[in-house]
């Protein structure tokens, strides 16, 4: 098992969930789960993930909507298709698409 601390993906990489119809541009990484106990035990015993891995917010679209997703790290693989995200809040968080890399480049934030 790899250590807990290190991400497999990076903030502006596109990915798409490894079991159901949806990826999305990754906003922001969890080193650990970091969410309710009420949002995990909703995911069904058997295809419930590890808490002990990366988990990743992320801006995610499918066919009929976008929305945000909280994803482990084992269900995400690389979307190689090219595509940017149609997400209306790629742009809150990201200043542009890199086609060659097919990622975003994070917009640099102030900090108070």
């Amino acid at each position: 098992m790899r250590d807990a601390g290190t991400a497999k993906f990076s903030i502006g990489q596109i990915v798409r969930h490894r079991l159901f119809p949806f990826r999305g541009v990754i906003f922001d990484v969890d080193p650990v789960f970091n969410n309710t106990e009420e949002w995990w035990n909703a995911i069904p015993e058997d295809i419930r993930p590890r808490k002990d891995q990366p988990f990743y917010h992320l801006l995610a679209e499918n066919e009929d909507t976008e929305y945000v997703a909280y994803v482990s790290e084992q269900n995400l693989l690389v979307d190689d298709s090219g595509a940017p995200v149609r997400h209306p809040q790629v742009r809150d968080y990201f200043e542009g698409y890199d086609t060659r890399r097919k990622t975003y480049r994070p917009r640099n934030r102030r900090r108070h």
